[in-house]
């Protein structure tokens, strides 16, 4: 039965105009009915607030007048209805004396009923009315406001520190302005998270803690159990860790610019304050007074920037020339008239504003790496000798910058636009040489990044994680959810060290052990636990983890099986797998080669197999189907090997091995000759019918690389035909939900760049789903990434004035030893390859987008992004009972603007 008083209160309170006019009746479908159904007790509670009037705040005793009924009777059903969020209450009155009072729907009843968790249990579909009260009020109209906001909802303030030297700004821009105003403080939960959480759509952004509340609202808030009292102090702290996690502070705009009761903490993905502005295209309705400007000599396309703004204001582009001259992007169009229809919006605002890049491109080296590491950033910091804020930088993307440094295969500088004039940049030793700058100084005083929490709240996550495989996939999930601050991740792995093939798999003649242990150790610090020797399935089964407590899993236990050659006599002895003899090498064996030994592929576990067995004492050959020009292996790899004497057979199959007792005797191989193309472009080998026997004592096949799922319990999980987990190809989901996978288990052999990208991705994954109500894919940041058009570049003539690429010494003492023989870089190469740079990419800024919320300033190293006061007349504050007025003088201008322009363009024609 529809309670028909809620109709008429509905009309009072809502701010959409057909309702409030008796155009179009509330029904009981409606927002504002629902709502209130939900968080008014009683019909008699409805009747005092009809009569108490919208916003006219007034004493118990004038309540009690207007309404003739009993003060104490009065004050109980009202201070239950506070309760529930849908009267609010201050002592704002020269005799500091309690009243009560409607507050609108947005910011106001819509908010606090959906801050009293008990109501949002047994009404979830609260969350989708506040959700529509912040839309449909505000539908089609926003292009009228004008600037400031003109009373309505929410407005942004910037982050102090971002507009300190601006000696034209005024009080009421500066959070420290409202801090200081008021003496009371409390904190509680978002509503727009928890409304967001509610309906499954969170964005991994987590409600705790996160709004502000000042003054008489402080107490509020306390009092009616949708927050706690905090200091000023701690008000600073959270605001300081919202700015952290790239949070937009936001104030409510509806008191006029001498009272705020409400300091928000906002996120792109989940508030509604923010949407009013980005879906409709219209940031005038939230923006400060502020607009970022990028210094184009400062910026270096690191993309921290990028990676925080909420508005997608500022996307990755390149600062060289192109032939015709500078590229020129696209500004966001404004509205200019007084119609702005929905072919003006975007409904996908929350995923266009995550993307990083322009079409046209970047800096190629960043575009290339897997892992997007800010490479011009840190080549640059590398240059100015801020050696420890370079490898916080690389750190936010990479966790084992100096592994990478040791044994990347280097697409960055693959790509380096700097190739193509002479030799790319020599990016790997420079990233060796920050991260040693930090390993070699004693463990305590070792660079450990500080957790960001995904919360204002300065608390840890305690839900259990278990990673299974300490592999660099394995390593990079774990280092991402520890700074996340998650205190229970637990990696488990069967072999006796963590590395995974890292340790196992790579030859120690090229990673250095003790660089990747120390690197390794960083995760201990941050809190990572480690449980090696224990075969996940047969030492303890997932199924037992659950009931231990574990909330999610991240399978990445590699592709750590060799494959086999499947031709006749693979099962004599000194037959090898590839991956097999190289785990048998770093366990400290040493498998009997014999005098002579066959390497069967060309890949870059060939190379180190071939390296290797030279150090063993074996004359290697290195046996390949195709040419040297079709050889996948590093060219370095490859140079280095024939320096060592290893000789290269191509164009040899084999199709046998021969034996005598059960040994290996020889190797039977076809001579082969290219054919056409296949499928990745790389010329097919076809038989010629000739065949030699090649005389070893010894083959080893490193022809690819198998899973091996033991008795690992992966419920539903899928896999291909290939042995590989099957899974989504953005959240690294499985079929058994609560797994999930990544690295060499999910892609097939790849490199430990590509493990270490995956790993990311797979923490922020398990981070939103432990987490309740929280979508695996909203607002979630892609991290795509296009390379700038070489061929349409124009070099200044000081890109030639440059060193030549510094050369890579070894120690000749170590060649041929599993010592690890490539010297680093010294600190005056450092800096003569990082001049060589040419900084290609920069972030531009769309000031018609940005919102001035100042965050870009806080996450650049380089002093390369500021703002400025362009639009001052933004800081008009006014309360909305004015907003009529506001509203109509400004549509007037637009009118007026509008008919100037009409004639403007009938007398140019």
């Amino acid at each position: 039965m529809a309670r028909e008083i809620l109709f008429e209160l509905g009309k009072m309170i809502t701010d959409r105009i057909p309702q409030k006019f008796g155009i179009k009746k509330i029904t009981e479908n409606d927002p504002e009915y629902i709502i209130l159904d939900r968080s008014v007790p009683t019909d008699e509670t409805a009747e005092i607030m009809l009569k108490m009037g919208k916003r006219q705040p007034k004493t118990l005793a004038e309540i009690a007048k207007i309404t003739g009924k009993d003060p104490k009777h009065v004050e109980e059903l009202l201070e239950e209805a506070c309760k529930r969020g849908s009267v609010e209450y201050n002592w704002e009155n020269p005799q500091r004396e309690k009243q009560y009072y409607v507050q609108v729907f947005v910011p106001g009843i819509a908010e606090m009923t959906n801050m009293v968790p008990w109501q949002m249990e047994k009404y979830p579909e609260l969350g989708e009315m506040f959700n529509n009260m912040t839309f449909l009020p505000l539908a089609g109209k926003t292009h009228l406001i004008p600037p400031g906001g003109a009373g309505v909802g929410m407005h942004v303030i910037p982050v102090e520190k971002a507009i300190a030297t601006e000696n034209q700004s005024l009080p009421i821009e500066h959070i420290s302005h409202w801090l200081d105003k008021y003496n009371n403080f409390s904190v509680g939960y978002c509503s727009c998270r928890n409304a967001r959480r509610i309906t499954g759509e969170g964005s991994g952004e987590i409600q705790d803690d996160c709004c502000i509340g000042l003054g008489d609202f402080a107490d509020y808030l306390v009092e009616t159990g949708k927050g706690h009292k905090i200091t000023k102090e701690e008000a600073l702290a959270i605001c300081q860790r919202a700015e952290d996690n790239g949070y937009v502070h936001q104030i409510t705009n509806i008191d006029g610019e001498n009272k705020i009761f409400g300091l928000c903490n906002c996120d792109l993905g989940v508030c509604f304050a923010l949407r009013t502005s980005q879906l409709f295209n219209t940031q005038n309705l939230s923006a400060s007074a502020y607009r970022a400007h990028v210094d184009k000599e400062n910026c270096v396309a690191c993309g921290k920037c990028v990676e925080v703004c909420p508005a997608g204001a500022l996307k990755l582009g390149q600062k060289l020339c192109t032939k015709n001259g500078e590229v020129e992007y696209p500004k966001q169009e404004q509205p200019k008239g007084l119609v702005w229809g929905k072919d003006k919006w975007n409904f996908n605002y929350v995923a266009d504003n995550r993307k990083n890049c322009w079409e046209t491109g970047t800096s190629p080296c960043k575009t290339a790496c897997p892992a997007h590491i800010a490479i011009q950033g840190y080549i640059k910091l590398a240059k100015e000798g801020r050696y420890e804020d370079a490898l916080a930088l690389i750190k936010q993307d990479n966790p084992f910058p100096s592994v990478c440094g040791y044994v990347c295969n280097r697409r960055c500088e693959d790509a380096c636009t700097r190739g193509a004039l002479d030799k790319a940049v020599a990016i790997d030793e420079i990233k060796k040489f920050i991260a040693e700058q930090d390993l070699n100084k004693p463990a305590k005083d070792r660079y450990v990044a500080e957790p960001i929490r995904r919360r204002p709240i300065d608390k840890d996550y305690e839900e259990k994680i278990a990673i299974i495989g300490a592999g660099p996939a394995g390593l990079s999930c774990a280092y991402y959810l520890a700074r996340m601050g998650y205190v229970n991740v637990t990696v488990f792995d069967r072999n006796a060290e963590p590395g995974g093939m890292l340790v196992m798999g790579i030859p120690s003649y090229r990673l250095d052990r003790r660089h990747l242990k120390g690197e390794i150790d960083t995760l201990k610090k941050m809190g990572v636990k480690f449980k090696m020797n224990t075969e996940v399935g047969k030492d303890v089964t997932i199924d037992k983890l659950r009931k231990q407590g574990y909330k999610g899993f991240y399978v990445a236990i590699g592709a750590q099986k060799s494959s086999k050659l499947n031709i006749p006599g693979e099962d004599l002895a000194g037959v090898f797998g590839g991956v097999d003899f190289l785990c048998e090498v770093n366990l400290g064996n040493k498998p009997a080669l014999g005098k002579k030994c066959a390497v069967i592929g060309g890949g870059n576990v060939a190379m180190d197999v071939c390296r290797t067995a030279v150090r063993l004492g074996a004359d290697t050959y290195v046996i390949y189907r195709r040419s040297e020009a079709e050889m996948p292996a590093d060219k370095e790899e490859v140079a280095e090997a024939m320096e060592e004497g290893v000789k290269f057979r191509y164009l040899n199959a084999p199709v046998e091995i021969e034996g005598s007792n059960g040994k290996v005797t020889g190797l039977k191989v076809e001579i082969m000759e290219l054919g056409e193309p296949d499928e990745k472009g790389r010329r097919k080998p076809v038989g010629t019918g000739e065949f030699e026997i090649i005389k070893v004592s010894s083959v080893i096949a490193a022809v690819g690389q198998a899973i091996d799922w033991g008795e690992l319990d992966v419920g539903a999980l899928k896999t291909g035909k290939k042995g590989n987990a099957e899974a989504d190809p953005i959240t690294y989901q499985t079929a058994q939900d609560d797994i999930f996978v990544g690295g060499d288990v999910y892609t097939g052999p790849k490199f430990a760049i590509d493990a270490i990208a995956a790993g990311r991705e797979g923490a922020e994954s398990l981070h939103r789903f432990v987490q309740d109500g929280q979508s695996l894919t909203i607002s979630r940041n892609l991290r795509e990434f296009y390379e700038l058009d070489k061929n349409n570049i124009l070099l200044t003539p000081d890109c030639f004035d440059t060193p030549a690429r510094q050369p890579i010494l070894h120690d000749k003492k170590k060649a041929k030893s599993f010592q690890h023989d490539r010297l680093t870089f010294t600190e005056e190469q450092v800096k003569a390859e990082a001049s060589r740079c040419l900084g290609c990419g920069m972030s531009i800024v769309d000031r018609n987008r940005c919102i001035g919320c100042g965050l870009c300033t806080t996450k650049c190293m380089f002093d390369a992004i500021h703002l400025k006061r362009d639009v001052p007349e933004a800081s008009n504050m006014i309360r909305c009972d004015d907003k009529t007025k506001a509203l109509l003088k400004n549509v007037g201008k637009i009118a007026v603007s509008s008919a100037k322009s009409t004639v403007i363009k009938k007398i140019s024609k």
